[in-house]
Parts: structure tokens; sequence; C-alpha cells
């Protein structure tokens, strides 16, 4: 569907790189720049103290790419990124504003030798402000910064971390999003313009419910351990033999009998502790309490049967192996096959979005470091002596 885009991408480890993925999935031509001696996502596995030569991590965001190596820090490596930007349609980058500065690329003097260019900027903090260039990744920026963590800690309890690249990929649909509608733009002026996304942009966006709430009532009720929900029936419960369930109830009261029904428990419908939404609320840990006896007297099955027929909005707890075999999960395309070197393709994970009609089919592998360089150098009217130039001098790799 994006045939005929061209994204120039320097940028390392997720947020950026994931959403150069989504765009390569619907067919932009992806090419990325990464430094002499790699995207430091390439050992993400080292880091951790595992040895392994695969890394699903940057397969994940870096499938369909082309890849070059390229010194940009010196004048021969930028005059090669500026010949890249000469024919592209977007700048895609998660480079600090600094760093772009001092290699020529930030966005007041590249939109000037390339008007039409749409020029992406993914960062920690925002382009602005006194902390615009400081780095930040998705634990600082998108969890702790942005009130995610807090608010997601059960109160009383330490805090936690969150899992790898959450906030990155939550930021790299919203840069997506954002170049394609600057995309449409360009279309009907003719003229590129800057793209902003932030970790600590998406993270508050991404909690806006409840950051809605503070801004208008100036306090916000506290995540709790389960026993203390806000709303008892909003929660989680565990069967006979051991998986737990998800509840969450509609607005209002409607689905508080067809619960009780489902869990086994009609006799609560008439115990005054519980009639209405405040009552529940009251007497919320002897709600939950009673409601524990109902689900632990049944086994998983039956439980989603009973919850099933009440038409209760409910969920299994999955983890990520449940995911894998879930069935549902491969029917609403959650899954990819993507290329690799051996021949057999391997799964992993599709962008966020399905489109009818459209076959992802096997996704490209990821580019191996600098593994189109030469191609990429050539297609840019570099003769093969400058690229052996650019080898022998360490500007390319």
């Amino acid at each position: 569907m994006l045939a005929g885009l061209k994204i120039i991408e320097l940028a390392t480890y997720i947020a950026a790189p994931g959403a150069g993925a989504i765009l390569a999935d619907w067919g932009a031509e992806i090419i990325k720049i990464e430094p002499t001696d790699g995207d430091p996502i390439r050992k993400f596995f080292d880091t951790i103290g595992t040895e392994t030569e695969e890394n699903p991590v940057f397969d994940m965001d870096n499938r369909g790419k082309r890849g070059v190596a390229i010194d940009f820090s010196r004048e021969e490596g930028r005059q090669a990124v500026e010949r890249l930007l000469q024919g592209a349609d977007v700048f895609l980058t998660n480079l600090r504003p600094g760093a772009l500065a001092r290699a020529g690329l930030d966005y007041e003097r590249v939109s000037k030798s390339h008007p039409k260019l749409i020029y992406a900027s993914v960062t920690g903090y925002g382009l602005t402000g006194p902390e615009a260039n400081k780095p930040g990744f998705d634990l600082a920026a998108f969890w702790a910064r942005a009130g995610v963590g807090a608010l997601t800690t059960p109160k009383g309890s330490e805090p936690f971390p969150l899992r790898t690249g959450v906030g990155d990929h939550t930021c790299s649909i919203a840069t997506a999003a954002g170049i394609l509608a600057a995309v449409v733009e360009r279309s009907r002026t003719g003229k590129g313009r800057l793209v902003e996304t932030s970790l600590l942009k998406c993270g508050v966006y991404s909690i806006s419910s409840d950051m809605s709430i503070a801004l208008r009532f100036g306090k916000l009720a506290s995540n709790r351990p389960r026993a203390d929900a806000v709303n008892p029936l909003n929660n989680f419960f565990l069967c006979r033999d051991g998986r737990w369930i998800c509840l969450l109830p509609r607005q209002g009261s409607a689905d508080w009998p067809k619960i009780a029904r489902a869990a086994g428990r009609p006799d609560l419908l008439d115990d005054p502790r519980f009639q209405g939404a405040r009552a529940r609320r009251t007497h919320g840990r002897d709600l939950v309490a009673e409601l524990d006896k109902g689900f632990a007297d049944m086994d998983f099955a039956q439980a989603a049967a009973g919850l099933d027929r009440e038409d209760v909005v409910w969920s299994p707890m999955q983890s990520a192996k449940d995911v894998i075999e879930d069935p549902q999960a491969h029917a609403a395309g959650c899954f990819v096959s993507i290329a690799s070197p051996t021949g057999e393709p391997r799964m992993s994970l599709a962008a966020p979005v399905r489109f009818g009609g459209f076959d992802e089919g096997v996704r490209p592998a990821p580019p191996s470091l600098g593994q189109h360089t030469d191609e990429v150098m050539a297609e840019l009217g570099y003769s093969a002596e400058d690229i052996a130039h650019l080898r022998s001098t360490g500007i390319v790799t």
C-alpha cells in the first residue's frame, strides 16, 4: 500500500525502528543507517548475559529494511547521508537533538535543504525544554516519568519495571500514524513538516483517561491490591485448576447479577452487603472473598462457559506462551513470518493494523550490519573505487 514511499531511518533501539518496521510491512522502502559498529540493540542478549546468535528483538523492528553502516560524524559520511535524503520522502530518527545538530541533521537545516521532506523525530522528552537532550528509554521516560508506572503499581507496593519495548512500541504506533498524516498533508501542499513524538508524551497519553480525571478533579484513586479494588467486580479470580480469569463489568450495575450467577453464587444477590455499587465498594473485601469461593469450586472451562452464557466481558489471564498457542490470536492476525538466513521462516509479531485483501506474506529478513552498503551507495552514484575508499577509511562498513 505504501509502495513508492522512501524512508531513511537513522535510529537505534526500538521506538523509531519499530515505526519503520510497521511502515515497511505496509510496503514502504526503508533504508536503515547504522553506526559502523552497529545498532546497540544488536547486542541485546549480550547485555543480559545470554549467548545466542538469535536476536528476535532486533529482527522484530528491522525486518524488511535495507541496511547501510555509515560514520556520519565525519564529513564524507555526512555527504553520503545527504545524498540519501535527496531522494527520500521521510527522514526518521531518534538521535538526540544535540547529536543531530552536531551532524548537521537537525530539522532546521534539513528542512531548508529538503522542503518536501517529512522529518520524523522520536525522543525521550521532546525537542524543546531544559531536558530535550536527556537520554530517555521507555522504562525511564514512558513508564517512570509519565506516571504510567506509579499508576499501575498497587498501593503500598514497591515500583516494578516495565517489560522490554512496551512504551517504545506504543510510541512506534504513534510515530507511524504521524508520518502518514504528514504524507497526506504533503499530497495537498507539496511541503513536508516536522512530526514529533516522545516517550513522555506517548506515556501521558496512554493513561489519558486517568490523567483526565486528575486534571479535572485534582485527585485520582490509586491502583490497589486485588482484595481492595475500587470496583471489586473489575478483578481477577482463580479457578480450581489454577487458571485465572479477568472480569470487566460494563458501566452501571447490569452485570452484577450475571457475574454472581456465573460464579455459582446467586445467593449473593440477596445479601444486603452487596445491594448497590456503593455497598459493594464498601464491602469490597467481603465480596472478593465470596466470589473467590465461587470460582474456586469450578474449573476454568466451567467458569468460562458460565461467563459466556451470561454474556459477561471476561478473558483468560495468559502468559506469552499461552498467547503463542492461542488460536484466536492467530485468527486475529497477531503473527507474521520473517525470512531467515537458513531459509526457514521464523514466526514474529505482525504490525498492529490489518487490511482486508492485503497479504503480508513472509516478511523479508532484517539486514546484517552493512549488508546493503555497497548496493545503496552504488544507487547514489558512488563508483566501486569511491566505495572502496570509504571502506578503507572506515566511513562505511
